[in-house]
């Protein structure tokens, strides 16, 4: 059973929240914008049903409710930012719009970033250059789940990469992926459900194929983009690399098997080798390429091509990075935004705990 919830009553219940755990109130307001954008996009399983699991960090001392975002190392283009160990939701914005800033004067801004926290959605931080005729690229390491091809051992995160450009008439491309065949959230959301997860999710401790969504809570892995070597995940296993040592070697983040765990019940890892999680950003303004206006012009051309491409049947459509979430953020901004039972009771607990009247 599903109850649905308006975006301003869900803001308002996550923003307090933050609130009570001493965010200040531009923060709070960042942190619950940035939350809900995963719900309003349809990406459940990073929105406010992670919430509690945010201030269970708080509770142990791994996220700094008002951290001194800082800059320590940068040139014209680039910059190393220390997040102080704040929320991800706070430290992404805020790194992205120093990536802007210097793409702004002289045409291209990258940011690394250690010291972090879980980010959320990789997207909406992306999506942020589009205002400004700029092409935006987010990527953070996460907790290693994910074994690498061969191995049973988990060495890399979910690792997701976004791309987010503008177009003129027709709406963004946003491409918005995790580097596994599939994010671990999906695994939550079927073992809400009690449901087993599609071949190529996942393998056993002894590196099986499995159908289990309980598997990583097993000692299993979640598996890189692919499944197996037969179809690729090679390739995914080199994409999740170049996330971690763009967003953590570059930053002097930890990386590998050394990533702190989402959850606040896990042990931290010994001999950690950097700082919290890392995450990097780019920026490229447009025009430092060519006219923005033509630029969005054949954006929309490509856009509208690749759509109207002849298909295996006709009951299916090539879909456009970007537009089933599009959909979705306007659809759910006017019928409200679903929760599960599971969610909801969360909700409510959380809410008791902190005084925050979750209706």
């Amino acid at each position: 059973m599903q109850l649905l919830y308006s975006y301003q009553q869900l803001f308002s219940f996550s923003k307090n929240i933050f609130l009570k755990i001493g965010c200040s109130e531009a923060n709070a307001e960042t942190a619950a914008k940035v939350l809900l954008s995963a719900d309003l996009r349809g990406v459940d399983s990073h929105g406010i049903a992670r919430l509690s699991g945010y201030t269970r960090l708080w509770e142990v001392n791994r996220i700094n409710a008002n951290p001194n975002i800082s800059i320590v190392h940068e040139t014209p283009s680039t910059a190393t930012v220390d997040g102080d160990k704040g929320l991800g939701l706070v430290v992404a914005p805020a790194a992205m719009q120093i990536a802007i800033n210097k793409a702004k004067n002289v045409g291209t801004g990258w940011v690394s970033v250690k010291n972090s926290n879980h980010f959320g959605i990789a997207g909406i931080h992306a999506m942020m250059a589009l205002d400004h005729d700029m092409i935006g690229i987010a990527m953070t390491n996460a907790s290693p789940l994910v074994a690498p091809t061969f191995s049973v051992e988990r060495l890399l995160g979910t690792n997701p990469i976004a791309v987010a450009i503008p177009a003129g008439g027709e709406a963004p491309f946003v491409a918005d992926f995790a580097t596994t065949t599939a994010a671990n959230g999906k695994l939550e959301i079927l073992l809400r459900k009690n449901l087993d997860t599609p071949s190529g999710w996942v393998q056993t401790k002894n590196g099986e194929p499995s159908n289990s969504a309980a598997e990583v809570r097993n000692g299993g892995a979640l598996l890189p983009l692919g499944g197996d070597k037969e179809h690729g995940s090679h390739k995914g296993y080199m994409l999740g690399s170049i996330v971690d040592i763009f967003s953590a070697i570059l930053s002097g983040a930890n990386y590998g098997p050394w990533v702190p765990p989402f959850p606040a019940y896990v042990p931290m890892p010994e001999n950690m080798p950097g700082e919290g999680i890392g995450h990097f950003f780019g920026v490229m303004r447009i025009d430092a390429f060519r006219p923005a206006t033509d630029f969005k012009e054949h954006m929309d051309n490509w856009i509208q091509r690749f759509r109207s491409a002849k298909t295996i049947t006709v009951h299916q459509q090539v879909i456009i990075p970007g537009e089933p979430e599009t959909a979705m953020e306007n659809e759910r901004m006017i019928n409200g935004i679903p929760l599960v039972g599971p969610v909801v009771n969360d909700l409510k607990e959380l809410g008791n705990k902190f005084s925050v009247a979750f209706q």
